[in-house]
């Protein structure tokens, strides 16, 4: 478990981290080692999910070493996919992270929505959805693993 005190907002206790796979922490479905390394380092705090339609067929692979979930979904209606994983975790206690149109009703619906301007751009729909901005994953995980950034970033 975080915990993160944010100046005029309260306390923000995060159990699970969500996390879009292809666009957000993989580029044409690798993910780098540097992301890996901070995605070990906050396993060890939260629970990892990593959401996927597998689009480029790498998931399995990638994900391999890492100590996160892999959850599969159908990429027929991925953003419903996606929405429906999150209902079933403590949306009070969630953090999403994406950049999608796929991604906006998780954005919306976690404490907190963290959407990533990566390689493969960001969705204005995630855009609009997201508390956070960042410009890569590593920024993103970054905020959990110094929390002071994301202290100054949210406080009122």
């Amino acid at each position: 478990m975080i915990d993160i005190n944010i100046p005029g907002r309260g306390d923000l206790t995060i159990e699970s981290l969500v996390i879009d796979l292809n666009g957000t922490i993989a580029t044409d479905g690798k993910i780098p080692s540097e992301v890996k390394e901070r995605i070990q380092l906050l396993s060890g705090s939260v629970q990892i999910y990593i959401l996927t339609a597998d689009t480029q067929g790498t998931a399995q692979n990638e994900i391999k070493d890492m100590r996160a979930n892999l959850v599969r979904i159908e990429e027929e209606d991925s953003k419903k996919g996606k929405f429906e994983f999150i209902k079933g975790l403590d949306l009070e206690k969630t953090v999403a992270i994406g950049n999608g149109h796929n991604d906006q009703f998780v954005l919306k619906e976690a404490a907190l929505g963290i959407a990533v301007l990566g390689d493969e751009g960001l969705a204005v729909s995630a855009l609009k959805q997201a508390d956070v901005v960042v410009k890569n994953i590593s920024d993103a995980l970054d905020l959990f693993l110094r929390q002071k950034r994301l202290m100054a970033t949210l406080r009122e």
